[in-house]
């Protein structure tokens, strides 16, 4: 029963294909699929792609490369009122990104800000993207700080002592394909926290894992990523995909992980 906690089919990746997808990753044991919005379109087709389907959840956000213009409160207005669908059980993917030279910190954090407001004004965790940019996040994460915020650090890239001060906040990191990487420093930090701290993520269509790197990601390999924390954590297949399932119901709390 695995779980993928950060997957973008709504994409356009994956309109020639979707449905045959679906079948994929429902007959490799996946339960729950969460798909993340990066702007107000993305994220009002993650909602209709949730809706369409009994075991896809959304998320609606805006990435911080989506933050480079100046936005109207319309944008907020819209992303706010996505928001309260039924099945959507985050604020995300949101954060900060300072790996572009062109990257405009200032704005970046200031809808990072509105963001994490908004996720407090509806009592929903966030998806939070980080590069390049974590003594800054901290910063925000500390400023605008509540009883309230949780969330996860998808596709967490960060060093060992960032991956304790995410977890001392009370973020679950997200794992994502790069763990079966041979240069990865994923193993050293899943190794040093916890699995209750611990989610799996595809990032689909983006970071395969090994042996599918450099091709199209897909949902169903959210299973070897499973499989490379068991081995990591010297648990079982089946240990590990328990606790992760049980990790993402407590942390999106209105979802529900289908029956085969």
């Amino acid at each position: 029963m695995y779980v993928d906690v950060h997957c973008h089919l709504s994409f356009p990746d994956y309109d020639d294909d979707r449905e045959e997808i679906v079948r994929e990753m429902t007959d490799a044991g996946v339960r729950l699929l969460v798909d993340p919005g990066i702007d107000v379109e993305t994220s009002r087709k993650s909602v209709e792609l949730a809706a369409a389907y009994p075991m896809i959840y959304a998320n609606v956000g805006l990435h911080p490369h989506e933050t480079s213009a100046e936005l109207s409160t319309d944008t907020y207005d819209d992303l706010a009122r996505l928001a309260t669908a039924p099945k959507v059980v985050a604020i995300g993917e949101i954060g900060l990104d300072y790996h572009y030279p062109d990257c405009h910190p200032h704005r970046q954090q200031d809808a990072f800000r509105i963001l994490l407001r908004m996720a407090r004004t509806l009592d929903l965790p966030v998806v939070i993207h980080c590069r390049d940019a974590w003594d800054d996040l901290f910063t925000v994460l500390r400023e605008e700080n509540h009883s309230a915020l949780r969330g996860i650090m998808h596709c967490f890239s960060g060093d060992a002592d960032t991956a304790r001060r995410c977890t001392a906040l009370g973020f679950m990191l997200s794992i994502p394909g790069t763990v079966t990487y041979k240069r990865s420093l994923l193993p050293e930090i899943i190794r040093s926290i916890p699995i209750e701290h611990l989610l799996t993520e595809t990032d689909s269509p983006y970071l395969s894992p090994v042996p599918y790197r450099g091709k199209r990601n897909r949902p169903a390999h959210v299973r070897l990523v499973t499989e490379a924390i068991a081995s990591i954590k010297n648990m079982t297949i089946g240990e590990t995909a328990h606790a992760i399932a049980e990790n993402a119901a407590g942390i999106f709390g209105n979802c529900r992980l289908t029956d085969a």
